[in-house]
């Protein structure tokens, strides 16, 4: 990328700035500072009045709303940031599609594939230009490891191995996320942490070629934390995949929530020639020959668009597709992951839950 390019600021409008917590005020907010002159955010809403005024006035927005649909519809606001819960996106993404602006809203598009299918359509339809949050593809790290397993790194590709264990969706949760307990609003192990590792990992090896696996949930009720209130639980805390890519490499993944102590994030690339490694803080490491030590495998700073200036990983990887979108805009290029990039995934998800629910290997037709 040769940096991000066009005379005309981006202005922003966010829907879910809450001032105090949320993924919103964590990364989006910070990259777009770290941004400087490719953006200006102009707008932003919560639910309510009170805090969407003092986010305006803590990160320099002109306008604040306690509804998404007068942000959207403002003439101020150029690109839409949707960061709500899973499933609120549908609702103002629609609303955003109406009004014929741009859209960058969080992963997943919806919550379902049908939801996805319908909300994809119509932006395609409309004509606007979509980035979906699947920023981690474009982290600095992850766009080496793609580099260096097309240079032949590690030879011909044999074999990738996944294990990520995140220890959230428990059997004591808080109560800002005890919705996720319900399957039908679309953000558990299987479409939240399998999807994003999976679009992380394949973004850098290639598609997949078929695959089988198990999706599995372990608890059939949750405690709220703050309120002791015991609520059912639908969603998954499971899945597991084993397959193949289609230059013959085997793949296999472990996903899972609700693990009780220490985070697992470690994906591993073997090949006829060397191992790669992308550790839980997505570093590399690695090794050629046999027997050999792996070594850290330090990122050029030419994948690094924008300097990290102190931004939390997540951040960087946020301010990343930032800079991709404004420099899709400006250029006409396709590196940020739109509404396309979504459905695919979307579509991937849905294999994965039939290929359990079968029992059956299914071919990846992507």
């Amino acid at each position: 990328m040769s940096g991000i390019r066009g005379s005309k600021k981006i202005r922003v409008g966010i829907i879910g700035a809450s001032p105090d917590r949320g993924w919103a005020v964590a990364t989006h907010l910070p990259a777009l500072a770290a941004l400087g002159g490719a953006y200006e955010l102009t707008a932003v809403s919560t639910t309510r009045q009170a805090s969407a005024d003092e986010a305006a006035r803590r990160f320099g927005a002109r306008h604040a709303f306690d509804r998404a649909e007068p942000l959207i519809e403002h003439p101020d606001v150029d690109l839409v940031v949707v960061s709500v819960r899973a499933p609120e996106h549908a609702r103002p993404v629609r609303a955003a599609i109406a009004a014929k602006k741009d859209i960058l809203c969080e992963w997943p598009l919806g919550v379902s594939l049908a939801e996805a299918t319908e909300l994809a359509g119509a932006a395609e339809a409309a004509g606007i230009r979509t980035a979906i949050g699947l920023q981690r593809r474009l982290a600095p790290s992850v766009l080496h490891l793609r580099e260096l397993i097309a240079e032949g790194y590690v030879g011909r590709l044999r074999s990738v191995t996944m294990h990520v264990a995140l220890p959230m969706a428990a059997a004591r949760r808080p109560r800002a996320d005890a919705y996720a307990a319900d399957a039908k609003n679309g953000a558990h192990v299987l479409t939240i942490v399998a999807a994003h590792f999976l679009d992380t990992v394949l973004s850098a090896v290639g598609e997949l070629e078929s695959l089988s696996s198990v999706v599995a949930r372990q608890f059939d009720e949750a405690t709220v934390i703050e309120t002791g209130e015991v609520v059912p639980v639908t969603a998954p805390d499971q899945t597991l995949i084993a397959g193949t890519l289609v230059g013959g490499a085997v793949v296999s993944g472990h996903f899972e929530t609700a693990k009780r102590n220490g985070p697992v994030l470690n994906c591993t690339f073997t090949g006829t020639e060397g191992d790669l490694v992308l550790s839980h803080d997505l570093s590399l490491s690695g090794a050629r020959g046999d027997g050999q030590p792996l070594q850290p495998i330090p990122t050029p700073e030419r994948l690094s668009w924008i300097p990290r200036a102190g931004l939390s990983d997540d951040a960087h990887q946020i301010a990343q597709l930032y800079a991709a979108f404004a420099e899709d805009l400006a250029e006409g290029t396709s590196v940020a992951p739109t509404f396309r990039d979504a459905l695919k995934l979307h579509r991937l998800v849905d294999t994965i839950a039939e290929a359990s629910a079968a029992g059956k290997r299914l071919a990846w037709k992507g």
